[in-house]
């Protein structure tokens, strides 16, 4: 599956994921992370890592982001950026790939350093032969 937007719609996703680790509440890991996420009505959500004393507890920034947009009505992901402020490239959690899968069979993913430079992946990359909704339709 192929991806493409345009350079002013990534622009605006990378900006809006950055903007949102800025917003990060992390006192113990230390390591913000933002993430924005389109959705296929054109609409942005922008989400933060919130993390907690018990740890478990702690949310991702792009089940955040997701969370937002799904509980705004939004179904269907188009494409995601996440930021981090350090040298490395982020990488979304298990968990996290799931609940992108649960509203895409494949999508893009921009992952963004601290250092401005990208890295494009896809959603199939990340999580190869993946099962979502589908699978338990007529199953439960």
């Amino acid at each position: 599956m192929e991806f493409s937007i345009g350079p002013e719609l990534r622009e605006d996703l990378i900006s809006r994921a950055v903007a949102a680790y800025r917003q990060a509440y992390v006192p113990y890991s230390h390591y913000p992370v933002g993430a924005a996420a389109l959705f296929s009505s054109g609409e942005i959500y922008s989400g933060c890592n919130v993390e907690n004393a018990s740890y478990g507890l702690t949310v991702c920034a792009e089940r955040n982001a997701l969370f937002q947009a799904v509980s705004l009505g939004e179904r269907t992901l188009q494409a995601i950026a996440i930021a981090v402020p350090t040298d490395e490239f982020p990488s979304p959690c298990g968990a996290c790939r799931q609940v992108m899968r649960e509203f895409a069979l494949d999508c893009l993913i921009i992952l963004v350093n601290g250092c401005g430079e990208t890295r494009w992946t896809t959603l199939e990359t990340l999580l190869p032969q993946s099962f979502g909704p589908e699978f338990l339709e007529g199953h439960v």
